[in-house]
């Protein structure tokens, strides 16, 4: 049904049936009953108006796109989702979103689908906080990365956990509960003993490097894994008890190899954290599962996603550039939860 029909229907000209139903009858003083009788016309006939067109004139559409590798069917990350959902109800914006699976040729595919849809602008996000290049398609299109940094000079902003600032925390809890010999599961000891593509292992050494260096120490062992998985966290912990049979405290780079730590110490009869102090990043739904449970940084995904979100409708509204192309860092909150003890 078209507004015409809506007009025809009622009685009136197209013009004040589309005064009516834009909620501007009142102000032009167009008559109560006018009003009633066009309102009805359009429920009788089910008339709805093109949200498109409407939009097209107005020069917005009042939705945005996200387009993700897996984080729409992570357990994980998923609150990005839900964060960036929630932000834009609350501005009055659609949010379509779509899956690549990490296919390069579906992301292209999504972006250009999008861009033909005329959403107002486009969130590319990733599971994993990582650097990579950014499509030139979202040169014509206001843009804002979610949990993802550019690889070269671009004109969208990012948002992304302030993974650095983690790392210092987690030196700085194990520091003033009285630790000096802190050992290190995942990545280290020097800057560059690090997994391929992890933005979060170089950062988070980055920051425990900086507190330790800080207080006059070196970690007093590091242990590089590949993946960080609980076979890998485990391994890693048992070549450590190997060369030191008693640790006093470990600093996991993840929570799944801190699950793997977890095993590993308990069956070498050590009890955490009354021998070993542990403390790891992520807070992995598990984690509060542990006995004891698991003091862990957060990775704030709501907000995160919530922040994209308003950050993009900033660009929108006040048009490119107007937001600077800065990296906008959000600090992980510590969830304590008894795995950590003064040193005795």
């Amino acid at each position: 049904m078209t507004l015409a029909d809506v007009a025809r229907a009622s009685g009136v000209s197209s013009t004040t049936a589309s005064l009516v139903l834009s909620g501007r009858g009142a102000e032009l003083r167009i008559s109560g009953a006018v009003q009633e009788r066009v309102r009805s016309a359009a429920a009788e006939l089910a008339y709805r108006p093109n949200i498109v067109s409407i939009g097209l004139r107005k020069g917005t559409t009042r939705t945005l796109g996200l387009v993700s590798d897996t984080v729409a069917t992570s357990q994980l990350a998923g609150d990005m989702i839900k964060g960036a959902i929630e932000a834009a109800r609350d501005h009055g914006f659609m949010l379509f979103i779509g899956e690549t699976e990490g296919d390069p040729e579906i992301e292209v595919a999504l972006l250009e689908a999008m861009h033909d849809r005329q959403v107002d602008g486009i969130i590319l996000t990733s599971m994993f906080t990582r650097t990579r290049s950014v499509p030139e398609l979202l040169d014509r299109v206001p843009t804002v990365l979610l949990n993802m940094l550019a690889a070269e000079p671009t004109a969208a902003p990012a948002v992304v956990p302030d993974e650095v600032d983690a790392g210092r925390a987690a030196a700085r809890l194990l520091l003033e509960a009285g630790h000096r010999e802190i050992h290190l599961i995942g990545a280290g000891p020097t800057p560059d003993d690090v997994p391929p593509d992890t933005v979060a292992g170089v950062e988070r050494l980055a920051g425990i490097r900086e507190v330790l260096g800080a207080a006059g120490l070196e970690p007093a062992s590091a242990h590089l894994c590949q993946d960080w998985l609980p076979p890998q966290g485990w391994q890693a912990t048992r070549d450590l008890l190997d060369r030191h049979p008693h640790p006093r405290a470990l600093i996991c780079f993840n929570d799944r190899l801190a699950f793997g730590a977890y095993q590993a110490l308990q069956e070498s009869g050590l009890a955490i954290p009354d021998d070993v102090s542990v403390v790891s990043f992520d807070d992995y739904p598990m984690a509060e599962w542990l006995r004891p449970g698991l003091s862990s940084f957060a990775i704030p995904h709501e907000q995160l996603g919530r922040r994209a979100v308003e950050l993009l409708i900033e660009v929108v509204r006040d048009g490119p550039g107007t937001v600077p192309a800065a990296v906008h860092r959000y600090p992980l909150p510590l969830h304590a939860r008894g795995s950590v003890a003064a040193r005795r």
